[in-house]
């Protein structure tokens, strides 16, 4: 994609929701990387729901390894994968309680240490909490950027490696958001809302349900 289309794809996605939010529910950085680590598999609407009693009663490490893991697979068994879930969150709490002071570390490197954290999540964390212009590629964004051309790779880091140089630095911080909103939502996997895009007339896909 041109650097001019890439300009007007990203003003366009702007436009249409200048201030996006993740829409994980959460309250503090830990409670932020807990339901990131949670919504691998898994819907954020799933991932909500279980975590309403739990963020309500449970905000710190400390407090996740009071509950303890049967506490916290009572909470989580609606969500995939819970029991591996529940093991990574426990182990996570105990090394920010032993390592970090209880304190979700801010650098990449450091949440990648922690259990059920992998780089997508770090970048996550690093971008929702604290605004870093980090790109987190998941399914969605590894599905636009490859189908639009705006960022074609054959791996998450390609992709993610790719858009970070070329979304102009005004749009960084939110493009992370826009772009999973546009393909949760708009550029689907199955059946593209192609008719309703604000950047049809950007995008590459030859498949366009015009």
């Amino acid at each position: 994609m041109k650097k001019s289309a890439v300009q007007a794809f990203f003003t366009r996605l702007r436009a249409t929701n200048p201030e996006p939010k993740s829409e994980l529910v959460w309250t503090n950085a830990y409670t932020l990387v807990v339901a990131v680590a949670l919504s691998a598999q898994a819907t954020d609407i799933g991932v909500n729901k279980a975590t309403k009693n739990l963020f309500s009663n449970v905000d710190t490490p400390q407090k996740m390894l009071a509950l303890g893991l049967e506490g916290l697979k009572a909470h989580i068994k609606t969500i995939g994968l819970f029991n591996t879930k529940a093991k990574h969150i426990i182990a996570m709490s105990q090394l920010l309680v032993d390592e970090f002071g209880g304190e979700v570390p801010r650098t990449r490197a450091e949440l990648e240490r922690l259990p059920g954290v992998g780089r997508k999540t770090a970048n996550v964390v690093l971008n929702v909490c604290w605004g870093e212009p980090t790109m987190a590629v998941d399914t969605h964004i590894f599905r636009v950027g490859n189908r639009t051309g705006l960022a074609p790779g054959k791996t998450p880091l390609a992709v993610e490696q790719k858009l970070l140089k070329v979304i102009p630095h005004e749009f960084m911080v939110h493009a992370h958001h826009w772009l999973i909103l546009q393909g949760r939502y708009v550029c689907k996997a199955r059946k593209p809302a192609c008719p309703t895009c604000p950047v049809n007339d950007l995008c590459g896909f030859k498949d366009k349900t015009l």
